[in-house]
Protein backbone atom coordinates (compact mmCIF):
# COMPACT_ATOMS: atom_id res chain seq x y z
CA UNK A 1 0.00 0.00 0.00
CA UNK A 2 1.65 3.54 -0.95
CA UNK A 3 1.75 6.18 1.63
CA UNK A 4 -0.29 8.72 1.16
CA UNK A 5 -1.87 12.06 3.14
CA UNK A 6 -5.79 12.47 3.22
CA UNK A 7 -7.60 15.36 3.52
CA UNK A 8 -11.00 15.92 4.48
CA UNK A 9 -13.02 18.56 5.75
CA UNK A 10 -14.64 18.99 9.08
CA UNK A 11 -16.95 21.90 9.09
CA UNK A 12 -14.30 24.77 9.20
CA UNK A 13 -11.36 22.20 9.51
CA UNK A 14 -9.23 20.66 7.03
CA UNK A 15 -8.58 16.99 8.63
CA UNK A 16 -4.86 15.63 7.35
CA UNK A 17 -4.26 11.93 7.55
CA UNK A 18 -1.15 10.45 7.56
CA UNK A 19 -2.36 6.69 5.50
CA UNK A 20 0.56 3.82 5.89
CA UNK A 21 -1.04 1.38 8.32
CA UNK A 22 1.04 -0.69 7.37
CA UNK A 23 4.24 0.46 8.31
CA UNK A 24 2.63 2.16 11.40
CA UNK A 25 1.86 5.43 9.53
CA UNK A 26 5.91 6.00 8.81
CA UNK A 27 6.85 9.06 6.38
CA UNK A 28 8.46 9.82 3.28
CA UNK A 29 8.71 12.27 0.55
CA UNK A 30 5.06 11.49 -1.19
CA UNK A 31 4.10 12.52 2.42
CA UNK A 32 5.80 15.87 2.92
CA UNK A 33 5.14 16.98 -0.92
CA UNK A 34 1.23 16.24 -0.10
CA UNK A 35 1.47 18.17 3.36
CA UNK A 36 2.78 21.56 1.81
CA UNK A 37 0.33 21.32 -0.93
CA UNK A 38 -2.73 20.40 1.66
CA UNK A 39 -1.62 23.60 3.56
CA UNK A 40 -1.16 26.13 0.81
CA UNK A 41 -4.92 25.03 -0.26
CA UNK A 42 -6.13 25.64 3.18
CA UNK A 43 -4.15 29.02 3.52
CA UNK A 44 -6.14 30.47 0.51
CA UNK A 45 -9.69 28.89 1.54
CA UNK A 46 -11.35 31.63 3.86
CA UNK A 47 -13.35 28.48 4.66
CA UNK A 48 -10.74 26.47 6.66
CA UNK A 49 -10.12 28.14 10.22
CA UNK A 50 -7.49 25.58 10.87
CA UNK A 51 -6.08 22.19 10.59
CA UNK A 52 -6.08 18.70 12.17
CA UNK A 53 -3.30 16.65 11.98
CA UNK A 54 -3.57 12.56 12.69
CA UNK A 55 -2.89 9.43 11.50
CA UNK A 56 -5.01 5.92 10.50
CA UNK A 57 -5.82 3.71 12.09
CA UNK A 58 -3.79 3.03 15.99
CA UNK A 59 -0.66 5.10 15.76
CA UNK A 60 -0.31 8.78 14.65
CA UNK A 61 3.23 8.30 13.21
CA UNK A 62 6.15 6.14 13.46
CA UNK A 63 8.64 8.17 12.01
CA UNK A 64 10.78 7.13 8.99
CA UNK A 65 10.59 4.34 6.92
CA UNK A 66 13.92 2.31 8.05
CA UNK A 67 13.82 0.34 5.05
CA UNK A 68 14.07 3.29 3.32
CA UNK A 69 16.73 4.70 5.20
CA UNK A 70 18.82 1.61 5.45
CA UNK A 71 18.44 1.93 1.47
CA UNK A 72 19.34 5.34 1.05
CA UNK A 73 23.06 4.61 2.76
CA UNK A 74 23.68 2.97 -0.85
CA UNK A 75 23.14 6.28 -2.63
CA UNK A 76 24.68 9.70 -2.69
CA UNK A 77 24.15 11.42 0.80
CA UNK A 78 22.22 13.96 -1.31
CA UNK A 79 19.21 11.71 -1.60
CA UNK A 80 18.65 11.56 2.36
CA UNK A 81 19.32 15.64 2.62
CA UNK A 82 16.96 16.22 -0.26
CA UNK A 83 14.38 13.79 1.49
CA UNK A 84 15.05 15.80 4.91
CA UNK A 85 14.67 18.85 3.34
CA UNK A 86 11.30 18.14 1.91
CA UNK A 87 9.83 16.41 5.46
CA UNK A 88 11.54 20.55 7.30
CA UNK A 89 9.37 22.09 4.09
CA UNK A 90 5.90 20.82 5.63
CA UNK A 91 7.50 21.47 9.36
CA UNK A 92 8.09 24.90 7.86
CA UNK A 93 4.74 24.92 6.47
CA UNK A 94 3.42 24.11 9.67
CA UNK A 95 4.75 26.67 11.66
CA UNK A 96 4.24 29.62 9.23
CA UNK A 97 0.80 28.53 8.44
CA UNK A 98 -1.51 31.53 9.70
CA UNK A 99 -4.09 29.32 11.31
CA UNK A 100 -4.08 26.57 13.95
CA UNK A 101 -2.73 23.28 13.72
CA UNK A 102 -3.49 20.48 15.82
CA UNK A 103 -1.55 16.95 16.18
CA UNK A 104 -4.36 14.31 17.38
CA UNK A 105 -1.83 11.65 18.66
CA UNK A 106 -3.32 8.21 19.24
CA UNK A 107 -0.94 5.00 19.54
CA UNK A 108 2.70 6.34 18.54
CA UNK A 109 4.22 9.51 17.49
CA UNK A 110 8.04 8.53 17.25
CA UNK A 111 11.04 10.37 15.78
CA UNK A 112 10.14 12.57 12.91
CA UNK A 113 6.17 11.64 14.15
CA UNK A 114 7.18 13.15 17.45
CA UNK A 115 8.66 16.25 15.84
CA UNK A 116 5.75 16.55 13.76
CA UNK A 117 3.68 16.89 16.68
CA UNK A 118 6.02 19.46 18.59
CA UNK A 119 5.47 21.52 15.21
CA UNK A 120 2.15 21.76 15.67
CA UNK A 121 0.29 24.84 17.74
CA UNK A 122 -1.73 22.10 20.00
CA UNK A 123 -1.52 18.64 20.88
CA UNK A 124 -3.91 16.68 21.95
CA UNK A 125 -3.31 13.05 22.83
CA UNK A 126 -4.87 9.68 24.05
CA UNK A 127 -4.00 8.69 27.27
CA UNK A 128 -2.14 5.50 26.10
CA UNK A 129 -0.39 7.47 23.03
CA UNK A 130 3.57 7.07 23.48
CA UNK A 131 6.25 10.01 22.36
CA UNK A 132 9.16 8.75 22.02
CA UNK A 133 12.88 10.50 20.08
CA UNK A 134 13.63 6.90 19.13
CA UNK A 135 16.67 8.63 16.79
CA UNK A 136 19.42 7.56 19.28
CA UNK A 137 18.30 3.63 19.32
CA UNK A 138 19.20 2.86 16.02
CA UNK A 139 22.70 5.27 15.22
CA UNK A 140 20.84 8.73 14.50
CA UNK A 141 20.31 12.18 15.44
CA UNK A 142 17.00 13.94 15.14
CA UNK A 143 15.76 15.76 12.33
CA UNK A 144 12.37 17.99 11.42
CA UNK A 145 12.70 20.43 14.29
CA UNK A 146 12.88 18.06 17.06
CA UNK A 147 15.78 19.90 19.11
CA UNK A 148 14.54 23.13 18.53
CA UNK A 149 11.09 22.43 19.87
CA UNK A 150 12.09 20.15 23.03
CA UNK A 151 14.67 22.97 23.28
CA UNK A 152 12.30 25.54 23.29
CA UNK A 153 9.59 24.08 25.41
CA UNK A 154 12.05 22.39 27.97
CA UNK A 155 14.85 22.31 30.58
CA UNK A 156 18.61 21.63 28.36
CA UNK A 157 18.87 18.57 30.74
CA UNK A 158 15.45 16.68 30.27
CA UNK A 159 15.48 17.97 26.54
CA UNK A 160 18.87 16.11 26.63
CA UNK A 161 17.72 12.93 28.12
CA UNK A 162 14.24 12.40 25.57
CA UNK A 163 16.92 12.98 22.73
CA UNK A 164 19.74 11.25 23.99
CA UNK A 165 18.51 7.98 25.94
CA UNK A 166 15.51 7.58 23.43
CA UNK A 167 13.18 6.67 25.85
CA UNK A 168 9.45 6.89 25.92
CA UNK A 169 7.89 9.25 28.08
CA UNK A 170 3.27 9.25 28.30
CA UNK A 171 1.12 12.03 27.43
CA UNK A 172 0.17 12.51 30.90
CA UNK A 173 4.21 13.81 31.36
CA UNK A 174 4.30 15.88 28.86
CA UNK A 175 1.04 17.36 30.08
CA UNK A 176 2.85 18.32 33.22
CA UNK A 177 5.46 19.51 31.06
CA UNK A 178 3.53 21.71 29.46
CA UNK A 179 3.86 19.85 26.03
CA UNK A 180 0.88 18.25 25.68
CA UNK A 181 -2.31 20.49 25.56
CA UNK A 182 -4.94 17.53 26.09
CA UNK A 183 -4.59 14.33 27.19
CA UNK A 184 -7.79 11.91 26.06
CA UNK A 185 -9.60 8.60 26.58
CA UNK A 186 -8.11 6.46 24.02
CA UNK A 187 -9.77 6.38 20.65
CA UNK A 188 -11.14 9.80 21.34
CA UNK A 189 -7.87 11.99 20.16
CA UNK A 190 -9.38 12.66 17.20
CA UNK A 191 -12.69 14.38 18.36
CA UNK A 192 -11.62 16.05 20.91
CA UNK A 193 -8.91 17.79 18.79
CA UNK A 194 -12.16 18.62 16.57
CA UNK A 195 -13.80 20.18 19.71
CA UNK A 196 -10.54 22.45 20.46
CA UNK A 197 -10.43 23.14 16.65
CA UNK A 198 -14.02 24.61 16.65
CA UNK A 199 -13.64 26.70 19.80
CA UNK A 200 -10.80 28.10 17.73
CA UNK A 201 -12.77 28.45 14.49
CA UNK A 202 -15.25 31.02 16.18
CA UNK A 203 -12.55 33.59 17.48
CA UNK A 204 -10.97 35.80 14.86
CA UNK A 205 -8.64 34.28 12.10
CA UNK A 206 -6.87 37.36 12.14
CA UNK A 207 -6.16 37.59 15.64
CA UNK A 208 -4.73 33.87 15.78
CA UNK A 209 -2.85 34.55 12.63
CA UNK A 210 -1.07 37.22 14.63
CA UNK A 211 -0.75 34.87 18.03
CA UNK A 212 0.78 32.41 16.00
CA UNK A 213 3.42 34.91 14.26
CA UNK A 214 4.08 36.78 17.52
CA UNK A 215 5.02 33.55 19.19
CA UNK A 216 7.31 32.18 16.41
CA UNK A 217 9.48 35.20 16.42
CA UNK A 218 9.55 35.40 20.17
CA UNK A 219 12.29 33.44 20.61
CA UNK A 220 14.84 34.86 18.41
CA UNK A 221 13.58 38.66 19.37
CA UNK A 222 14.46 40.92 21.84
CA UNK A 223 12.20 42.58 24.43
CA UNK A 224 12.14 45.88 22.42
CA UNK A 225 11.57 44.28 18.85
CA UNK A 226 8.84 42.15 20.58
CA UNK A 227 7.30 44.99 22.02
CA UNK A 228 7.48 47.07 18.74
CA UNK A 229 5.68 43.49 16.97
CA UNK A 230 3.12 43.05 19.53
CA UNK A 231 1.98 46.97 19.18
CA UNK A 232 2.28 46.68 15.19
CA UNK A 233 -0.12 43.68 15.24
CA UNK A 234 -2.80 45.21 17.82
CA UNK A 235 -2.92 48.33 15.82
CA UNK A 236 -3.64 46.41 12.57
CA UNK A 237 -5.75 43.91 14.13
CA UNK A 238 -8.08 46.79 16.00
CA UNK A 239 -8.21 48.36 12.67
CA UNK A 240 -9.48 44.82 11.12
CA UNK A 241 -13.14 44.73 10.73
CA UNK A 242 -13.40 41.69 13.03
CA UNK A 243 -11.47 44.45 16.00
CA UNK A 244 -14.80 46.22 15.74
CA UNK A 245 -17.28 43.01 15.42
CA UNK A 246 -15.46 41.80 18.63
CA UNK A 247 -15.83 44.56 20.94
CA UNK A 248 -19.16 45.63 20.19
CA UNK A 249 -20.30 41.51 20.63
CA UNK A 250 -18.44 42.23 24.34
CA UNK A 251 -20.68 45.11 25.32
CA UNK A 252 -23.62 44.27 24.16
CA UNK A 253 -22.95 40.85 25.66
CA UNK A 254 -23.63 39.11 22.65
CA UNK A 255 -21.69 36.18 20.74
CA UNK A 256 -19.28 37.49 17.92
CA UNK A 257 -19.69 35.99 14.54
CA UNK A 258 -16.18 36.98 13.02
CA UNK A 259 -15.19 37.17 9.49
Amino acid sequence: MTAELKSASQGRTMVLTISNPELRNALGPEIYAAGVEALNAADSNPEVRSVVITGEGSNFCAGGNLQRLLSNRDKAPEVQAQSIDGLHGWIDAIRTFPKPVIAAVEGAAAGAGFSLALACDLIVAAENAVFVMAYSSVGLSPDGGGTWSLGQALPRQLASELLMCGERIVPARLQQLGVVNRVAPPGTALAEALALAERLNERAPNTLGSIKELLNDAAGASMARQLAAERDHFVRNLHHANGGIGIRAFLAKQKPEYQ
